[in-house]
C-alpha cells in the first residue's frame, strides 16, 4: 500500500471517529429522559419566572436560537464553536413543585464528545440561574448582559 492510500485510510478513520461522536439536541432529550445526565436544583420562583430566567441564562452564555417546548416544560438550544470548544447542545426543564417553587434541570453535552472544553457547564448554568433569582427577588429586571 502506498503512502497516499495509507494517508487516505487514516483520514477516513479520523473523520469517522469525529463525526460519530457528535451530540445533538435529541441526545440532550434522551439523556434527560433516561436520567443518566443532568443537574437539578430547586428555586423559589414561579414557572413563568423560571422560564424567563432559563432563557436569559442561555442568552448570557452565548446560546444560539432557543427552541421552546412550553407544553412539555423544556427548552433546547446550542452554542457554536469558539477558540476552545466545538460548542454544546443544552436543554432546561422547568417542573413545578408548588406555584412558587420550581425544579430546574439542565443537561449540557459537548457537541463533539472528544472535546475537552464546553461553552456552558451545568454548574455554570445553575450559578447564573441563582444570580438571576436573586435579581428578581430584589425587584430588578434581568439585564441583557450577564451581571
Amino acid at each position: 500500500m502506498n503512502i497516499t492510500k495509507k494517508l487516505m485510510c487514516v483520514a477516513f478513520v479520523v473523520l469517522t471517529l469525529i463525526t460519530s461522536g457528535c451530540s445533538t439536541m435529541q441526545d440532550v432529550v434522551k439523556a434527560k429522559e433516561s436520567g443518566s445526565e443532568g443537574t437539578t436544583k430547586n428555586y423559589p420562583v414561579t414557572e413563568a419566572q423560571a422560564w424567563d430566567i432559563a432563557k436569559t441564562v442561555f442568552r448570557w452564555e452565548g446560546a444560539d436560537a432557543i427552541e421552546e417546548h412550553k407544553e412539555e416544560k423544556y427548552m433546547l438550544t446550542s452554542s457554536g464553536m469558539n477558540m476552545v470548544s466545538y460548542g454544546a447542545v443544552m436543554g432546561a426543564w422547568i417542573m413545578p413543585i408548588t406555584e412558587e417553587d420550581m425544579k430546574v434541570t439542565v443537561v449540557t453535552k459537548r457537541r463533539l464528545t472528544l472535546n475537552v472544553a464546553t461553552t456552558l457547564t451545568e454548574s455554570t448554568f445553575h450559578k447564573r440561574f441563582a444570580q438571576a433569582v436573586d435579581l428578581i427577588k430584589q425587584g430588578k429586571k434581568l439585564p441583557a448582559e450577564a451581571p
